[in-house]
């Protein structure tokens, strides 16, 4: 018969701000998360919430100018990168060993639409992969992923609309209860004229509807991670 030691409300307070302290969080994509400031409004947010020790990880420190020194700028976000090559050429697998998370969120798409013109069903096979990464690094990752943003030159958004309706029903069969996968709708809502500063990526107004649609999903996430990471401290009392 398996028992617990009973813990007290000081080593279990303890126990609970440890974990909140190292979860892993690594924002993930192309330069619609690195060269942007919704992800220094997003910490902002978070610095008034139970959340605010949640270590943000990646190989990259790149912003917009967001005129914040204090936030946490670590990313795993790539400029000009396609999810295709990402994928093929296992990239995630070495930033994943670098940078081990336990919580991603993903905004990935544009480049391979906007430059190279990608089926959508390979775009979503890169998916797929990136996925699966994420999953051997951590069979327990949670994981948001974005209905991409829209464009506010040529005629991309078609395509984007296509990726973006494709995404559910993917999320749906690759959902699992370890490594749930929660989708966000970036592109209802976002203006490709008044919330892009140079027709791609967002201005101050855009930011603030990413991080305002980015923020529900990310509390989920952690919350999620949290209560494994502290599933895995019990096992560590059991007598």
């Amino acid at each position: 018969m398996v028992s617990f030691k009973l813990l007290s409300l000081a080593t279990f307070a303890a126990a609970v701000s440890a974990q909140n302290a190292t979860l892993r969080y690594m924002p993930f994509g192309d330069s619609i998360t690195e060269i942007i400031c919704w992800r220094a409004l997003l910490w902002e947010r978070l610095q008034t919430t139970e959340w605010a020790s949640v270590n943000w990880v990646g190989s990259g420190k790149t912003e917009n100018n967001c005129g914040d020194n204090k936030y946490d700028r670590d990313n795993e976000g790539h400029s000009g990168f396609l999810a295709i090559n990402i994928a093929n050429q296992n990239q995630l697998d070495g930033w994943l060993k670098t940078n081990p998370a336990d919580v991603i969120t993903m905004h990935l798409g544009t480049n391979d639409i906007v430059q190279q013109n990608k089926a959508v069903t390979d775009i979503i096979a890169a998916f797929t992969k990136l996925v699966n990464t994420m999953r051997t690094h951590n069979p327990k990752m949670k994981i948001v992923v974005a209905q991409i943003i829209p464009m506010g030159m040529g005629s991309y958004n078609t395509k984007i609309q296509d990726l973006n309706k494709a995404i559910p029903t993917w999320a749906a069969g690759m959902n699992s209860t370890d490594s749930p996968i929660w989708i966000v709708d970036q592109y209802t809502g976002f203006s490709g004229s008044s919330d892009l500063r140079d027709g791609v990526h967002p201005n101050a107004s855009g930011d603030k509807k990413m991080a305002d649609k980015w923020y529900p999903a990310l509390i989920t996430a952690l919350t999620a991670a949290k209560a494994e990471k502290l599933k895995t401290r019990e096992v560590e009392f059991v007598a």
